[in-house]
């Protein structure tokens, strides 16, 4: 495949380099440039910090006017040879993946959050996979994004003189977005296509360039669709059902497409969330094509090289579909891939055979991925909860959902104070390995004094942009001079700044510090000790509740008493993020336990001093110490109502009692010193942990290597392990009823126990399965799981199967049980095969 010129105007002689600069989305975390393009066109700088646009809407005069400059041009060359030797440098993957040159990774995302350049993200799963990426590019893991290029993207957030969001779309052209059009080999624009109901949709594709990761979209909006499926990549998330359907088939079936057509050499498909999910039956209905294999062979070859990563913490947030949608939409699919409809839908129902159960794209994902984790060590723990209708009679803590913590693109998120202080002590390529010494540094050489006029020289930046931003918003509602000129009045750059900024729903209890305003006041206004608060949020458009909790905090903002106090910026994206977590002290983040999957916004504060004060659920749950910030909650769930008071009292006890008096107390040099402490505490042992670089290497070791190794293996002899697979699968399927399990007797010895059981398992081979004795953890012990032997049948039964075992142990012999499981070495149980029998008791 070719890419179509570089950018969409001819640029002088000289300049071509310009192009590859404004294209390479590395700009968005590389700075080296900034001075640079801000020196071009300082205004569009100030207003976009984009320089896609500030080269776009260059006067032909003053392009001439660069061209002509050695200055301007010797300075292009130093930055074009930078991106050049960052794109051709040895990186930490090659130590593991090799130097190869094409992607073996596709990542499958709805949304991508990588800067306001390029708008088509949500929220935080949006900016997981920008973050994602742009971690995948700095250690050279072999990666291809794939997403949908939205018209619209998600709305945009005004808040009304009453207080009340309103929503808007603005339109995203692509000629001023820092994509280009991939052409196919034949010089025309690459299209992939799609049977809909009717009719053959064609989505085009774009290519964005995310330093040494590429980033495919998929965009409908091409003048031979219908007006109605041109709006398939319209809205983000927008539309009914039927449309989300018809997105979700782009993403998956379309996505797989495409990477077919452009030749990808594709190992591992990782799903960010279910959304993607239809992208592992096309895998396989390819893989059935090549290699002349049938549906179920297909899948269970390619299977061990599909990833999903789930984000939900609840079950009422998979998205599901109705059966007539899904019959719709998937009838003729379903004949392509050799199969009824009602088998495909059973893929993504809990129970297969219930024809009235909605399809759930998450068992989808399930039932056709070789690997699931969650975001936190807590939501692992939590979807396996939510997933235990899969594996009935299967313990919890054997569902098999692993966990990978998120993290964040460190260097995405870090000040300019931050990232000179850290560069300090730590050098400029810290990102780029394996961060052995960045806490030893942080705890060794940086000064007291350092890290305090860091934070100084951030909270009073924060302060200058809200002022400017909150002076923007009143303009823009058409207020009088003298309103817009009080912004210049509110916050103070030396007091304690709290942030709170996310989603406005329910559960994330965005009203808890306002369940008493009168204390809150008091607190805000106290002289001696000021304390501030930066607010920021949107409310999903059809979510009255989460708008009336906008609202609340507006019309608290509004305040005569403290509205120089409070600040709520309208329109939370990523640029507001950036300084906001820049620039506050603490971040306040309250959800009810156990809904926030992982949650990123409090990690990204990490690296520029900022401290959380935040409820023990997702990822705080496992960072939480009391020497690197405050806790919220005991750690456990309880339902709304009395618990949420009770939180609210000790979110204001923790502020009023140690909080804002460490932050006061100041030693004779004014540092506050144990303050300061946590600071240190907090950067150097947190940012290295919740980095994108240690969720990237993670997902590559434990996760990607393994994958790759199993799906190679099973690609072996044209797929003649999974035909193995198969006739395990029903050989064991058919005689599994016919267990039947013997005596089962103790004998205690000195330091435990020996156990024999007898077991006849019918026509079932004895290599196809595995006794096991098993005891649930108990106390600070853990569960046991230990292989029993196969001996030779007892005297006098020979239609019986003997198993032996002995165990050291003080626990007593009632702990323990045998269960019989389906064994292969090479299958994935219980996720490819989910039969278990266990002793009667």
């Amino acid at each position: 495949m070719e890419t179509a010129p570089f950018f969409p105007r001819k640029l002088p002689p000289g300049l071509e380099p310009c192009a590859d600069l404004v294209t390479d989305l590395r700009w968005m975390w590389s700075h080296d440039g900034d001075t640079f393009w801000n020196d071009v066109d300082p205004e569009t700088w100030e207003r976009t910090r984009n320089p896609y646009v500030v080269l776009q809407n260059l006067s032909r005069e003053r392009l001439e006017e660069l061209a002509g400059d050695g200055k301007f041009r010797k300075e292009l060359e130093r930055l074009a040879e930078a991106r050049t030797a960052y794109l051709g440098c040895s990186c930490w993957s090659h130590g593991i993946f090799g130097e190869t040159p094409l992607p073996t990774i596709a990542y499958f995302s709805m949304e991508f959050g990588l800067s306001e350049a390029l708008p088509i993200y949500a929220g935080g799963l949006g900016i997981l996979a920008g973050d994602y990426l742009k971690g995948a590019s700095d250690l050279g893991v072999p990666v291809a994004g794939v997403g949908l290029l939205y018209q619209e993207g998600y709305f945009r957030q005004v808040v009304d003189a009453g207080g009340r969001q309103q929503e808007i779309y603005p339109y995203n052209d692509p000629a001023s977005l820092p994509i280009t059009p991939v052409i196919a080999g034949n010089g025309s624009w690459l299209h992939v296509a799609y049977d809909f109901p009717g009719r053959t949709v064609r989505f085009r594709v774009w290519k964005a360039q995310v330093g040494r990761v590429l980033l495919y979209l998929l965009d409908s909006n091409d003048p031979l669709n219908s007006p109605m499926d041109r709006g398939i990549t319209g809205k983000l998330y927008g539309g009914g059902h039927e449309m989300r359907l018809a997105q979700e088939i782009a993403l998956g079936i379309c996505g797989w497409r495409l990477i077919e057509a452009l030749g990808l050499p594709i190992e591992v498909c990782h799903l960010n969330e279910g959304h993607a999910a239809f992208v592992t039956l096309e895998r396989a209905r390819h893989l059935m094509e090549k290699e002349d294999l049938d549906f179920r062979d297909a899948l269970r070859t390619s299977r061990p090289g599909n990833i999903f990563t789930t984000h939900t913490p609840v079950t009422a947030g998979f998205d599901l579909f109705s059966r007539d949608l899904l019959e719709k939409y998937g009838r003729d699919y379903a004949a392509s891939l050799g199969v009824s409809p009602h088998e495909l839908a059973a893929l993504g129902r809990r129970d297969p055979d219930d024809s009235k159960e909605p399809f759930n794209m998450a068992y989808l994902a399930l039932r056709t991925c070789g690997t699931i984790n969650g975001v936190s060590r807590l939501h692992g723990k939590v979807s396996r909860r939510i997933f235990q209708d899969l594996f009935p009679r299967w313990p919890e803590q054997e569902v098999p959902v692993t966990h990978i913590t998120n993290g964040v693109h460190v260097p995405s998120w870090d000040s300019p104070w931050a990232d000179e202080a850290w560069t300090q002590v730590c050098g400029k390529d810290r990102w780029k390995g394996t961060l052995k010494t960045l806490t030893g540094a942080i705890l060794s050489k940086m000064s007291d004094e350092d890290l305090w006029s860091c934070r100084r020289a951030e909270r009073a930046d924060l302060v200058r942009y809200a002022r400017r931003r909150l002076a923007r918003h009143l303009g823009q509602q058409g207020l009088p001079p003298n309103r817009v000129a009080e912004a210049e009045k509110v916050l103070n750059p030396d007091a304690l700044t709290l942030g709170f900024a996310r989603r406005f729903a329910e559960y994330k209890r965005p009203n808890l510090l306002l369940m008493d305003p009168e204390r809150l006041i008091r607190l805000l206004r106290d002289s001696a000790r000021p304390v501030q608060i930066i607010v920021a949020g949107k409310a999903h458009p059809q979510d009255e509740t989460g708008k009336e909790l906008v609202r609340q905090w507006t019309r608290f903002a509004e305040r005569p008493e403290v509205h120089r106090r409070v600040v709520f910026l309208e329109d939370y994206d990523m640029d507001l993020a950036l300084e906001m977590v820049q620039g506050v002290d603490v971040w306040i983040n309250n959800p009810r336990r156990p809904w926030e999957a992982s949650g990123t916004s409090g990690m990204k504060v990490l690296v520029n001093g900022g401290l959380n004060l935040s409820s023990l659920d997702g990822w705080w749950a496992e960072a939480y110490s009391p020497e690197v910030g405050w806790a919220l909650g005991d750690g456990r769930e309880h339902p709304a109502g009395e618990w949420d008071r009770l939180e609210a009292e000790q979110l204001y006890h923790l502020l009023e009692e140690e909080v804002i008096p460490e932050f006061y107390n100041r030693n004779g040099n004014d540092l506050p010193e144990a303050w300061i402490r946590r600071i240190r505490a907090s950067m150097a042992h947190l940012t290295p942990r919740f980095s994108s670089n240690r969720m990237v290497r993670e997902y590559a070791e434990k996760i990607y290597l393994p994958a790759a190794a199993a799906f190679q293996q099973r690609m072996e002899n044209r797929g003649s392990l999974a035909k193995e697979l198969r006739n395990w699968e029903e050989t064991l399927t058919r005689f599994w009823n016919r267990i039947s399990w013997g005596k089962f007797n103790a004998r205690q010895e000195p330091d435990g126990w020996s156990f024999e059981v007898l077991l006849e398992i019918g026509g079932i081979p004895a290599d196809f399965v595995q006794v096991q004795l098993y005891a649930e953890s108990a106390n600070s012990e853990k569960a046991v799981r230990q292989e029993m032997n196969h001996e030779a049948p007892a005297p006098g039964t020979p239609s019986w199967e003997r198993y032996t075992c002995r165990i050291r142990t003080s626990r007593p012999a009632g702990d323990f049980t045998p269960r019989l499981l389906p064994y292969h070495p090479e299958a994935q149980v219980p996720l490819e095969l989910n039969l278990i029998s266990w002793y009667p008791r």
